[in-house]
């Protein structure tokens, strides 16, 4: 029998896209414009958690929201009739990622009207959307309660890519099993220099903070 040999051939398609990524960065510094890419599982609260930020900081600036779904428009008009924010909806034909170059002829929808914070949700998975680098200043990713301390071990991409991290769902801890020290213990093997923030959009706990957090960001970014 002959010996059986594996080859692994693999291209990363995500190099092909890095210019734009760094093009839209470039356009956002002369912009003074900052770029939030906000990515998690489906479920996990990101568009509740987004109208929550957004209604917070809107007394401070003018804020757009790119809304990107594989198909839809359901949380693009939530957040639209929760904030009052101009919201776009991109639809990514079937793609479980955004790439730079989506990310630039979305950004493109907005050229008509000068934002401070662009808040980018991206698709609903803890896998694909981290392999591209869509042009954002930072990305907030979310982990919810539900979904167990051990996600990062198990996806360790998104998190590695992460800048902030917010634990959602902090209202359901009676319910569900989940460590608070194990998940920030997970979370730094994958990153030792992520902001992690505790969260529940219904209760507000800890919403205050991250908004904070966040404002320091955007006015360091435009002034």
């Amino acid at each position: 029998m002959s010996e059986v040999k594996i080859v692994e051939i693999k291209e990363d398609i995500s190099e092909r896209y890095a210019p734009y990524a760094e093009e839209i960065r470039k356009i956002l510094k002369e912009k003074k414009t900052y770029l939030l890419n906000v990515m998690s599982s489906p479920g996990s609260g990101k568009t509740t958690l987004i109208i929550e930020l957004i209604n917070k900081l809107k007394k401070d600036f003018h804020i757009g929201v790119l809304e990107t779904d594989i198909d839809g428009k359901e949380d693009a008009q939530r957040i639209h009739d929760g904030t009052g924010v101009r919201t776009i909806q991109i639809h990514t034909g079937g793609a479980c990622h955004l790439t730079s170059k989506m990310s630039l002829e979305a950004l493109s929808l907005l050229d008509d009207e000068h934002f401070d914070l662009i808040v980018l949700e991206n698709i609903g998975n803890l896998v694909c959307p981290a392999e591209f680098d869509v042009g954002a200043i930072k990305n907030l990713i979310l982990l919810s309660l539900p979904e167990g301390d051990d996600k990062p071990l198990k996806y360790p991409l998104m998190f590695e890519v992460a800048n902030i991290i917010a634990i959602t769902k902090l209202d359901t801890a009676p319910v569900f099993d989940f460590s608070k020290e194990k998940a920030i213990q997970n979370i730094k093997k994958r990153n030792e220099h992520v902001d992690i923030f505790f969260t529940s959009s219904k209760t507000g706990e800890g919403v205050d903070e991250l908004v904070k957090y966040l404002t320091n960001e955007v006015k360091e970014f435009i002034k």
